[in-house]
């Protein structure tokens, strides 16, 4: 062991030497010290430490969900496609005798959060009839807040997932007089374009597709407890929330919108796969009338053939219903030769349907034949093998 050394005696340089060279030694008692407690607890049979790896890489999602950058070029005005909304012109201070050379120009981009009040002034006309006119207000006028504020509302609340709250504070600190019932007005009330496009959006993917998925899950809507269906696939989504998740419900929702029941071939065809009574179904064959407007209609029909007061198995008023609505599908070209991909779920049993299982077996079953025969589907089977490997 080496011998202690007179510590008072040494020189700056020769202490700080001394000091490095005891952590030096200090670090290497310490690896040693956990290397030995490694190897004690591994000939005790226990865990050792645990191995910690570098971080992983990041998968790249986030940059997948930005839009691409093109290429940079050199040289070039970065401000030359920006749309200028205002000019200033700003003085120098020069010594006599100097000469304008022109204007350097230097672009600076701003939010402008502010309110913008318009009173419109209407002129109001008296007719020799004694008839009062008022000019009518501008196109796109709805209401006592305007095009901007509403759409400034819908982003931040559909888009941005502000809340209610949050967003009666935000207007407000920004001075707009508002309450909360007029920000609700604003993202619920006369909103029938966007009903209107999510429902053409449906009937163009169910009039298009080769396939689609559904699912349901349990969801709360107006304090009551419901049930919100997926329809979609990698062109379209569409989410409907209802009180039920029947399968009278989802065929009412594969209608699309329409209100009608209609008898067809199809709609005899589902009653027979699903073991409606024959005479039932001859007599609903037999009549003329084959399209109901809407609901009432179609009760009132069943009723005058005496079918409610049937007492057998299985119900023949639902299954009688769920055929006419599978012939309403139908008769609207929706899901001609598509197939249904779903869970195992009872409700989604309708038309030419595939059950998609976890590992990735994906197979079709007959429409309601006897047994539930199955038969392969290339496309299904293809893209099943594409997601599970």
């Amino acid at each position: 062991m080496a011998p202690t050394p007179d510590i008072d005696g040494m020189s700056l340089p020769d202490l700080k030497a001394l000091v490095a060279q005891l952590l030096e030694r200090l670090a290497d008692q310490e690896r040693t010290i956990i290397a030995l407690r490694d190897e004690n607890a591994r000939l005790k049979g226990q865990k050792g430490r645990p191995d910690i790896k570098p971080p992983i890489k990041p998968s790249g999602m986030d940059k997948a969900s930005q839009p691409p950058k093109g290429p940079r070029r050199g040289g070039g005005n970065k401000t030359a496609k920006r749309v200028i909304h205002e000019e200033r012109i700003i003085k120098a201070l020069v010594p006599p005798g100097s000469r304008f050379k022109g204007y350097e120009s230097f672009v600076v981009q701003d939010l402008v959060l502010r309110p913008h009040v318009i009173r419109f002034r209407r002129e109001r006309w008296l007719t020799p009839d004694g008839e009062t006119i008022i000019a009518p207000l501008p196109g796109g006028v709805r209401g006592h807040f305007g095009a901007e504020l509403r759409r400034f509302v819908l982003v931040q609340h559909h888009q941005g997932q502000v809340t209610v709250a949050r967003l009666v504070t935000q207007l407000r600190a920004i001075g707009i007089d508002v309450s909360k019932r007029q920000v609700m007005r604003m993202l619920i009330g006369g909103q029938e374009q966007f009903v209107a496009e999510a429902r053409d959006v449906l009937r163009a993917g169910l009039a298009t597709a080769a396939w689609i998925s559904v699912d349901d899950t349990g969801a709360r809507h107006k304090g009551k407890n419901g049930f919100c269906t997926q329809i979609g696939n990698d062109h379209f989504a569409w989410f409907g929330t209802t009180g039920s998740k029947s399968r009278l419900n989802f065929l009412e929702l594969l209608r699309a919108g329409y209100s009608d029941y209609v008898i067809n071939d199809q709609a005899l065809g589902y009653m027979r796969g699903r073991a409606l009574s024959g005479p039932v179904i001859a007599q609903l064959a037999a009549q003329a009338d084959r399209h109901f407007a809407d609901a009432k209609a179609w009760i009132e029909h069943l009723q005058r053939l005496g079918i409610p007061d049937l007492k057998v198995t299985p119900d023949p008023i639902c299954i009688a219903t769920e055929g006419a609505l599978w012939g309403s599908v139908m008769a609207h070209g929706f899901l001609r030769d598509s197939v249904i991909v779903s869970d195992d779920a009872g409700q989604f049993d309708v038309g030419l349907h595939a059950l998609c299982r976890v590992d990735g077996d994906v197979t079709v079953p007959i429409p309601h034949s006897p047994g539930r025969a199955n038969f392969p589907h290339p496309v299904l089977h293809e893209r099943a093998s594409l997601a599970a490997a």
